[in-house]
């Protein structure tokens, strides 16, 4: 995306984060009403693992992660970045089998020292640096005890990786072709020009026909190929229409995602599906249901771009840009758990269907940006809360009695 739009990753990253922060955020929201409902708990507290324990014993293991994302907001290209990542991550767990072989504490001190020099010095030296310092490890291991599995390891992982990666090249290489023939054949440009007239009377229903478009070619193709096809289909159509272009972009590339979840196709539930013993078409229903705040969160952010960090916007003309993202995110969280009340039917109790009803209607009112339709929203959600509140109050109060 930032090599299509030619702005800085930093700028796509900005524009990513708060929905994708909510999103996480709908997906335990849903999950812990769906335990709720289900009645169950959790672990107790002395037999849960400690985050920050694994992370004191095993801290050296998020070096290479750092150095990536640091790379990638620094400039440099994803290509170049992942290469480092990945070679970091090599040198890693070579050094890791070699430091496991010498004896004492000193020597193993003083070689991770000098081997995290040689990593280093890839800011100046650039990639040969770390070439050097894995061919010496790859070395070192080969009369090292452990090392030569250690070394059988690395290569079955790096050829898993390259068969992971094969069918994701051949569709990006055959995305060329896609593109190019709807381009001579005036398809393209002739969906770009119905999105446009039909969303000079609804933006609303231009935006849902590209979200049907990206989940029917997300069905069958990777995310990237069909964020790069959705997007030079629909983004400029979107763009026409007055939606600013990350967002645009970002609009059709989280449907693109949501498409692997999506039956009936749904790959990634399909991929799952041996793991968890269970059929792909239920466990996408499953997935359907955690992951249906995900369909609300692009379609606020078109209404508000400051949902995305864009400016824009009759919210932003209003309230300022710092309020504005406060207000929408406020808002869209009251839209999330509202939305997965109703879909999950459980609250403070279960939820009659009467009480869901309400609840989805003020997360389907609160989508837009009007002040009516807010004032509206946030009606509806009091009443649905409040609906809800009372029924379980007055349920409970004969029990108590």
């Amino acid at each position: 995306m930032a090599e299509t739009l030619g702005v800085p990753y930093a700028e796509v990253v900005t524009a990513a984060v708060i929905p994708a922060l909510l999103f996480f955020a709908s997906a335990f929201w849903m999950v812990h009403l769906e335990a709720g409902r289900a009645g169950l708990v959790g672990l107790p507290a002395d037999e849960l693992p400690s985050p920050l324990r694994a992370v004191r014993e095993r801290w050296y293991l998020i070096l290479p992660l750092a150095v990536l994302v640091w790379l990638l907001f620094g400039g440099y290209t994803p290509l170049f970045a992942g290469t480092v990542g990945l070679a970091l991550t090599v040198m890693l767990i070579l050094g890791g089998s070699v430091a496991l072989g010498l004896p004492g504490i000193v020597l193993r001190v003083i070689f991770w020292v000098g081997l995290g020099l040689v990593a280093a010095s890839f800011a100046r030296f650039g990639i040969a640096a770390l070439t050097a310092g894995i061919v010496g490890l790859i070395v070192v291991n080969l009369f090292t005890r452990g090392g030569r599995e250690t070394l059988a390891l690395c290569r079955d992982s790096l050829a898993d990786g390259a068969k992971t990666a094969l069918p994701v090249g051949i569709a990006c290489a055959i995305v060329g072709i896609i593109i190019g023939t709807m381009t001579l054949t005036g398809a393209a440009n002739t969906f770009g020009q119905f999105v446009v007239s039909v969303g000079e009377k609804s933006l609303f229903l231009s935006l849902l026909l590209t979200m049907l478009t990206c989940i029917v070619l997300g069905m069958g193709i990777p995310t990237i190929p069909n964020y790069i096809i959705t997007s030079s289909i629909a983004g400029p159509a979107l763009l026409e229409l007055g939606v600013p272009l990350i967002v645009s972009h970002m609009f059709v590339f989280y449907f693109g995602i949501l498409a692997d979840l999506t039956p009936p196709v749904a790959l990634a539930c399909f991929a799952a599906a041996p793991i968890a013993r269970e059929r792909g078409l239920r466990i996408s229903m499953q997935a359907i249901k955690v992951a249906a705040a995900g369909f609300v969160i692009p379609f606020m952010a078109v209404y508000t771009p400051a949902l995305m960090m864009q400016a824009g916007g009759p919210l932003s003309e209003a309230l300022g840009f710092p309020l504005a993202v406060a207000y929408i995110v406020a808002k869209t969280l009251l839209a999330i758990g509202l939305w997965g009340a109703a879909v999950i039917g459980f609250l403070r109790g279960p939820m009659n269907w009467a009480e869901r009803a309400l609840a989805a209607a003020a997360a389907a009112t609160l989508i837009a940006a009007l002040p009516l339709t807010d004032e509206i929203g946030f009606a509806l959600a009091a009443l649905a809360v409040g609906l809800h509140l009372w029924r379980r109050r007055a349920a409970a109060a004969p029990a108590a009695g």
